[in-house]
């Protein structure tokens, strides 16, 4: 346990923001499967899930919990597997 009162302030904000980005990350895990079981499926809204999908990539590429290159090869193969199966 750090001593220094700056040092303790630091774990418990590191705390919160390790939970915000577990939050996000479940999140996006989530819609990512859901997204991929539409296409696969051939559901009726799989263009609403694949496009849900891509927001939330952007949204974790924006506050730096996936890399870009990491969020555009995810968007990537979600546009190809939709373009497939239309």
């Amino acid at each position: 346990m750090p001593n220094i009162k700056s040092a303790k302030k630091r774990v418990s904000i590191i705390e919160k923001k390790t939970l915000q980005n577990k939050r996000v990350k479940s999140e996006l895990k989530t819609v990512l499967k859901k997204a991929n079981a539409a296409l696969t499926a051939n559901a009726d809204n799989k263009e609403d899930a694949v496009k849900l999908a891509v927001k939330k990539v952007d949204q974790a590429c924006a506050k730096g919990i996936l890399h870009k290159n990491n969020a555009a090869r995810k968007k990537s193969a979600l546009v190809k597997k939709l373009n497939a199966v239309k």
